[in-house]
């Protein structure tokens, strides 16, 4: 989003306080300020910019006014945001948690005064919702904006500005049980023409921290946690069309489902979250990628069950979620296991999840606790012989996965945290355990930071074997100030794993890292802000102590006059030993240097059409090897329902040296050109803010092309191989539509049509171009799937109120 701070001096001045006034009755949320009520509200004025010019105060034109009231059932929340005019107030129809071209108003509650935790809440000139929750931890500052709360606002556009209203029941927030309790919070605004941020609390860019600089909202007397008992069932159908061209297979398949997700209020402060017969067969295409490296693939996350509130759980990068429900661990195998008269008719690429549940949340002295099962069942691929005879092979069995954190807060904006996550399976399969103890400790000044982990892995199960690992990590650095510094040194020894529920690319190495960072951040003649950097990295094997890589990078980026961002890095990597390409256990290839300056430009995203350009240069000196990287950006909004986007990225990289293949005594790599040309299309309608329509259209193009082939030699080295026969090359395409329509027919209450298209081929041919090949693409087998889901969301306070009216 937007509200991040950089890390960067002194404490700020003290901060602001505003009385909490309570109040009986109710308010209508129409954005209209004409209640009586907000006469005796609490008045948050006096905003000062943040960027682009820090510590400048807003003007009489300008000024932001904010009301605050509550009551037995939640908090008030209004305001006029002043403007000169109607044309200086930005807005575009972006859709929930999508803050576009928008000007918005925000409000940052930290209900436990930690410093380290807090909840948002976001409007926009019309009307339109985002909300999130915000942690810093050892992961740094991140905002959660998959968390969403059910809660009310509206806004209205006035020729002088904008008023809004919001109405957060206290069921969309967590709070301590203290008769008399104060709050930390902060008020953001954003003026989108200008690029002005400006908040109610100063926020100084050189401070360490955003929550450390918050005011306070004091004197919150006998607020009555409400019972949270919420219920979303849903039902949903699908329709499936792949063209198998195979008697014996159906080319369409249909299916009903429902299920339900549950959230429970157990105390005010902690939350039990349940789906129950999940479905997420709506979530976003992957993004497929030919893959050249030794090392999985990670995609993104967009199941909402394991994005929303999983702050606590991700502490420590010990949990990757695509593990849950991911791909059966012997999906590959299942080829090595044919007779010669067999083939595979079924091979699920998911495993089923039954449930999934999760518990968390923080007591009044600001202990952290969560916990998070799921369980997927066991799962077959189908195998026939030629006489139709069929067998199931088990790629996956019954499986648990648990994890448990604990996340002390401490003064100073520091804490402690302990994780541990764990896998079991059913019958002679592995399993795994990894824990982890982590720290974050700041001085009394938040000047200085220091940071450390120390983790262990096991697994045990498979063949009777068990393995042992550990790693540690520690930091320490200069945080405020226009100068700032971390050196940091991580070890993973050769046994460490958390591949089970985390992700890992590899282990078995000591690395040392330096970060240098200087900042200026008030406006001069040329740019609002300017941000350098410059960091080394130093890396060995762990066991043996070998050299592995070092990588040089200085990087400057800013804001201009104009109101668009630029940035330049450039970077050196001397030679170095690759112990993971030659896929090989014991065996290196010496990777020569390399070098290489990346550009890049964004305009003004205010506007109604922007764009981005970036360029990459880089070559290597093995096999003169040269690689070139542009990326193209273009943005055009017609109105404030309609926009489009494109994006581009061509990729062409000349002479790259790589592992090929493994010829029984030799393994095999090339000299090689790797083209790539991904292109994505955005079309966004949305008819209300409760309907829209998003498209997403994206075809990825990669091919391979061997141009000779080497035996990797002993000392790392390559020589030339004249005997292989081998055909290495690829030609990768993958295509996909995700068209959405979704209608929020209630609160939190949606209808979603999907209709996805998905084409993927592979082939070893390298010689067509990008418009024929995307033309053969096109006519390729292709999976059409169109479904409809109905979630329903049902308050128990709502369902009991309505209830006792009839009665």
């Amino acid at each position: 989003m937007c509200i991040t701070v950089l890390e960067v001096k002194a404490q700020s001045p003290i901060p602001k306080q505003l009385p909490a006034k309570r109040f009986t009755g109710s308010i209508i949320i129409d954005g209209e300020l004409n209640d009586t009520a907000w006469q005796h509200a609490a008045l948050a004025k006096d905003f000062i910019e943040l960027r682009p010019t820090p510590f400048k105060k807003e003007t009489k034109v300008n000024r932001t006014e904010v009301y605050f009231l509550y009551s037995n059932e939640g908090v008030y929340i209004g305001g006029y945001c002043h403007e000169a005019s109607r044309d200086s107030i930005s807005t575009e129809l972006a859709g929930r948690d999508g803050f576009g071209n928008n000007d918005f108003i925000g409000v940052v509650f930290d209900t436990y005064k930690d410093k380290l935790n807090g909840y948002e809440y976001f409007t926009t000139p019309l009307g339109e919702q985002m909300d999130a929750k915000f942690s810093n931890s050892n992961n740094g500052n991140s905002e959660d904006f998959s968390w969403n709360a059910v809660w009310k606002s509206a806004s209205k556009i006035k020729q002088d500005g904008w008023t809004f209203e919001i109405f957060l029941p206290f069921s969309a927030i967590r709070f301590s049980t203290k008769n008399i309790q104060d709050w930390g919070v902060n008020i953001v605004r954003r003026r989108q023409k200008s690029s002005a941020q400006l908040f109610w609390n100063p926020v100084d860019p050189n401070v360490n921290g955003f929550l450390t600089q918050e005011g306070f909202w004091t004197g919150l007397e006998n607020i009555k946690p409400p019972v949270r008992l919420q219920f979303s069932p849903y039902f949903s159908t699908y329709i499936d069309h792949y063209p198998y061209n195979d008697p014996a297979i159906k080319n369409t398949h249909s299916s009903i489902n429902g299920g339900m997700d549950v959230k429970y209020g157990i105390n005010q402060s902690f939350t039990l979250d349940m789906t129950l017969i999940p479905d997420f067969g709506q979530v976003q295409s992957d993004n497929q990628v030919l893959n050249l490296t030794p090392f999985e693939v990670k995609y993104n996350e967009y199941r909402t069950f394991f994005t929303e509130g999983t702050d606590l759980f991700t502490k420590g990068n010990l949990f990757y979620s695509r593990r849950v429900g991911g791909m059966p661990i012997y999906h590959d195998s299942v080829a090595t296991q044919l007779a010669g008269n067999e083939h595979i008719v079924y091979n699920p690429t998911e495993a089923r999840l039954l449930n999934a549940s999760k518990i968390s949340g923080r007591t009044r002295e600001q202990l952290g606790i969560g916990f998070f099962n799921a369980v997927t069942q066991a799962m077959y691929a189908t195998v026939e012989d030629d006489n139709h005879h069929t067998r199931t092979v088990q790629t996956s069995p019954l499986t648990n996965y648990n994890i448990i954190v604990l996340d002390q807060s401490l003064k100073h904006n520091s804490s402690v945290s302990f994780i541990n996550t764990n896998v079991l399976r059913s019958g002679n399969n592995n399993n795994a355990d990894v824990s982890a103890f982590l720290f974050d400790l700041n001085n009394k000044k938040n000047s200085y930071e220091w940071q450390g982990k120390i983790a262990s892995s096991s697994q045990w199960g498979l063949n009777g074997q068990s393995i042992s690992g550990y790693s540690y990590k520690t930091s320490i650095g200069k945080t405020s100030g226009r100068f700032n510094f971390q050196v940091t040194q991580e070890m993973l020894n050769d046994k460490y794993d958390i591949n089970d529920l985390g992700i890992l690319p590899y282990n078995n190495y000591l690395d040392n890292n330096l970060y240098l960072g200087y900042k200026w951040v008030k406006p001069t003649r040329w740019f609002n802000n300017m941000y350098l950097n410059f960091n080394a990295d130093y890396m060995r094997r762990y066991l043996p102590s070998d050299f592995q890589s070092a990588d040089f990078n200085m990087n400057v980026n800013g804001q201009l006059k104009n109101l668009g961002y630029a940035f330049v890095s450039v970077w050196y990597d001397p030679t170095g030993n690759d112990f993971y390409e030659p896929r090989t256990p014991g065996r290196v290839f010496r990777s020569t240097e390399a070098k290489g300056i990346d550009m890049a430009y964004n305009s003004n995203q205010a506007k109604q059409y922007s764009y981005g350009i970036e360029f990459l240069h880089a070559i290597r000196t093995l096999e003169n090897g040269r690689r070139y990287d542009i990326r193209l950006s273009n943005k055009y909004r017609f109105n404030n329902k309609f926009s489009l986007s494109h994006d581009l990225f061509y990729q062409f990289i000349k002479n790259s040296v790589g592992y090929a293949d493994n010829d029984v005594t030799d393994i095999i790599f090339g000299r090689r050109d790797l083209t790539t040309v991904e292109n994505v299309v955005n079309i966004k309608y949305n008819f209300t803010r409760k309907i829209g329509i998003t498209t997403r259209i994206r075809h990825y193009w990669s091919k391979v092309d061997y141009k000779e082939y080497f035996t990797l030699l002993q000392n790392g080295d390559i020589g030339k191989n004249n005997s292989y026969t081998g055909n290495a090359n690829n030609n990768y395409n993958a295509f996909n539509i995700d068209a959405v329509f979704t209608w929020e027919f209630l609160p939190g209450s949606f209808i979603n049509i999907v209709w996805k298209n998905a084409i993927y081929t592979s082939d070893s041919n390298t010689d067509l171009h990008y418009f024929p090949d995307f033309s053969q693409t096109l006519q390729s087998p292709q999976d059409n799937n169109l479904s409809l889901k109905v979630l329903f969301f049902l308050d128990y306070l709502k369902l009991k109120s309505k209830s006792n009216k009839k009665t």
